[in-house]
Formats: C-alpha cells, structure tokens, sequence
C-alpha cells in the first residue's frame, strides 16, 4: 500500500517494522517511529553484527520475520551518520 501513512500526522513508516543497515558491521530490525536530523528513533529493536553472528543476516532477517523479533533495545536512536538504509521488512524478504 505505497503512501499509505499507518497512523495519520506521523512519517510513512511509522509504526511499521524495517530493516535499518548501517555504515557499519550491525544491521537492526524494529518498529521505526520517527527520524530527524539526529537520527532514526525505533522500538523494540533486534541487532545483526556481521562481527558477532553465527547466523547469515538473511537467516536472521527470516527468524525475525517468522518467530518474531527478539528485542535488544526497547528504545533506540541511530544516527543520522551512520544510517545507510531503511526498508520494510516485508520488502527485504522478497
């Protein structure tokens, strides 16, 4: 449902969960809230690091998708400089 805004005054993606890679070694999985000059705010957030992982990122990408994801941080800002990109969820498992 491309435009479509989850909840009414709030950015597109809010509310939704996605995929944010950063410039560096980890990638999170949660619920995007809001981004701002300082960075991307997000709830209940999961971490892939390449440097720590047994698992693929795709594989955990696909756990996350299928039993859900398991929170690291309830509350989590990214900032703006080390954001490389944000996608939904549903749209990286495609």
């Amino acid at each position: 449902m491309a435009g479509h805004v989850f909840h009414p005054g709030h950015q597109e993606l809010h509310g939704i969960t996605v995929v944010l890679e950063t410039r560096g070694p980890r990638t999170y999985v949660g619920r995007f809230d809001s981004q701002d000059e300082r960075g991307v705010h997000m709830h209940d957030v999961g971490v892939y690091d390449d440097a720590a992982a047994g698992a693929s990122k795709d594989e955990f990408l696909r756990r996350c998708d299928k039993f859900g994801i398991r929170p690291e941080h309830r509350d989590l800002l990214v900032p703006a400089a080390d954001v490389s990109s944000i996608h939904r969820l549903v749209d990286v498992l495609r």
